[in-house]
């Protein structure tokens, strides 16, 4: 499935882009390493608590990291990634 396919490669790079490591992200969500990694390679599928989490932290739209567009909506200025 395209959906997908496209979720694990927009959240690795939106990972990349923020100069962050599996760990760190891991780290956020509250889950481990290990676990996240496998996210990101469609070994399990993310959990939603976990999309809306990361919609937040890099400031996009669950359409965007879903791979509904391929427009980086910019949501309003309350990202936690900001603070850290």
């Amino acid at each position: 499935m395209r959906i997908y396919l496209n979720y694990r490669q927009r959240i690795r790079d939106l990972r990349e882009d923020a100069d962050k490591t599996q760990t760190q992200i891991a780290d956020y969500l509250g889950t481990s390493q290990t676990m996240y990694a496998r996210y990101e390679r469609g070994a399990n599928e993310m959990p939603i608590r976990y999309l809306v989490a990361l919609c937040r932290y890099y400031n996009v739209s669950a359409d965007y990291i879903l791979g509904f567009t391929n427009t980086k909506i910019v949501l309003p200025e309350d990202s936690p990634r900001k603070e850290q």
